[in-house]
C-alpha cells in the first residue's frame, strides 16, 4: 500500500512541518537565498509542493516560522546573577548566534531580503524584533530589580546601544565580533 502514495511521505503532519523548515534552514545555508526554491525544499523534506502551499505561501513565510523558534530558543538572555555576567553571556550569545548558526543565516538573508520587499521588513520588525526586544530588556530589568541600576535607565537605548553595535558590524561591515570585542562593548556600558 505505501508503494501507491505519491508526494508526502509523512502525510499532513507536524513531522512533515518539521521537515521543510529543516530543510529551508538546510538549503539557505547551502545555496543563499537566490537558490532556495519551493522545489528543492520539497524534495529536501520529502513533501509535495501542494504541502508547502498549503502552510505557506512563500519561500519568505517558510523562513520566518523557522527563524522565529530558533531565536525565542536561541537567544532568551540566561540570569546569571548580575548584569556584567548577564550582558558578557547575552551579547557573545547573539554574536556566535548572528555568525555561525543556520539560524543566524536565515536572518541575515531575511534582513537582506527586507531591504527590497517592505512588507517582508515590516513583518520582521513587528513580530522577530519586537520580540527580541522584548528578550533583549531582560538583564537590565533584573539588574533594576536586584538594585544594580537606577529604576529610572533607559532599558530600551541601553540594550539598542550595545545589541546594535553587533547587528552593524555583522550586517555591514563585516568586522569580526569575537567574545573580546563584546566584552569589551559591557567593559564601555558599565563604566558610565
Amino acid at each position: 500500500m505505501g508503494s501507491d502514495h505519491h508526494g508526502n511521505r509523512y502525510g499532513r503532519s507536524e513531522q512533515a512541518r518539521t521537515a521543510v523548515l529543516h530543510a529551508a534552514d538546510d538549503l539557505l545555508v547551502e545555496h543563499g537565498f537566490a537558490g532556495l526554491t519551493i522545489e528543492k525544499i520539497a524534495a529536501k523534506a520529502g513533501v509535495a509542493k501542494q504541502t508547502i502551499y498549503r502552510w505557506w505561501p512563500s519561500k519568505v513565510d517558510i523562513l520566518l516560522d523557522a527563524y522565529g523558534p530558533d531565536q525565542a530558543r536561541d537567544l532568551t538572555p540566561a540570569d546569571l546573577g548580575s548584569l556584567d555576567a548577564d550582558l558578557r553571556a547575552h551579547l557573545a550569545t547573539v554574536a556566535s548566534f548572528l555568525t555561525t548558526s543556520d539560524a543566524g543565516a536565515v536572518y541575515r538573508a531575511l534582513v537582506g531580503q527586507a531591504q527590497h520587499d517592505p512588507v517582508l521588513a515590516d513583518r520582521l520588525r513587528s513580530t522577530h524584533l519586537a520580540d527580541q526586544r522584548v528578550r533583549d530588556r531582560l538583564p537590565f530589568e533584573r539588574a533594576i530589580a536586584r538594585g544594580e541600576l537606577p529604576s529610572d535607565v533607559d532599558i530600551d537605548a541601553a540594550a539598542q546601544r550595545l545589541i546594535a553595535v553587533i547587528h552593524y558590524r555583522v550586517l555591514v561591515t563585516g568586522e569580526p565580533v569575537d567574545r573580546s570585542f563584546t566584552d569589551a562593548l559591557v567593559d564601555d556600558f558599565l563604566a558610565q
